[in-house]
């Protein structure tokens, strides 16, 4: 039996689902998204699934082709090259402010989600949950909601790179090594080492997007 959305905020409801999908490769980057099988499959009409894919293209998930129709975004070199940049400007100025402005009880906070790190250093889909956590969090203690918004966006158009940063053989714990010396410099109040470890944590995730997968 065929289940319909809910009629409240559909085309919302239409953007998550289809978000998720994109995000977890089901779509895979340049796959034409098939609007009437969709609707049929959601049990909808054509309009609010075009809302829909106004909403992800306006994050970058989503290209819109004329007299072609939409498409998942593929990431170019380029494309990852200029979102790891701006990620590093970004984060290492939320880290900064941290190791500045923060409370001991908001740093107190931020060392609780690296142990959450630490504990699932095995479990890849986990530590990557838990890795998020941390880096939103950063941002709503540096009070920062636009850069945090800017954040969460680019981080939707890293996530399309078929093999993620965090999969990499080696990335994880490397990861987690920059993250326990980001701590340090957070809870040690200092602004400047906080800024560049950031800055260079971001970069090794570059660098690691760009390479083959070798596990």
């Amino acid at each position: 039996m065929q289940r319909h959305l809910p009629e409240a905020a559909l085309y919302e409801t239409v953007a998550e689902r289809l978000r998720q999908r994109i995000l977890g490769h089901q779509l895979g980057p340049g796959s034409w998204i098939d609007g009437q099988a969709l609707a049929i499959e959601f049990g909808i009409s054509r309009t609010p699934l075009r809302e829909a894919l106004k909403v992800l293209a306006s994050e970058g998930l989503v290209t819109m082709k004329l007299r072609r129709g939409a498409y998942v975004t593929e990431v170019s070199t380029r494309d990852l090259t200029e979102v790891f940049h701006l990620l590093g400007l970004l984060e290492g100025d939320a880290a900064a402010t941290v190791a500045r402005h923060a409370s001991p009880e908001q740093l107190h906070e931020l060392e609780g989600l690296h142990l959450e790190l630490e504990a699932c250093v095995h479990d890849r889909d986990r530590f990557f949950a838990a890795n998020e956590r941390f880096h939103l969090r950063l941002f709503d203690i540096a009070d920062n909601r636009w850069g945090k918004q800017v954040m969460i966006d680019l981080r939707k158009v890293m996530k399309l790179n078929r093999h993620h940063s965090l999969f990499k053989q080696g990335r994880v714990e490397a990861s987690l090594l920059e993250h326990r010396n980001l701590l340090a410099a957070l809870l040690g109040r200092q602004p400047a080492q906080a800024q560049r470890l950031m800055r260079e944590h971001i970069a090794h995730g570059e660098e690691a997007a760009k390479l083959p997968v070798t596990a």
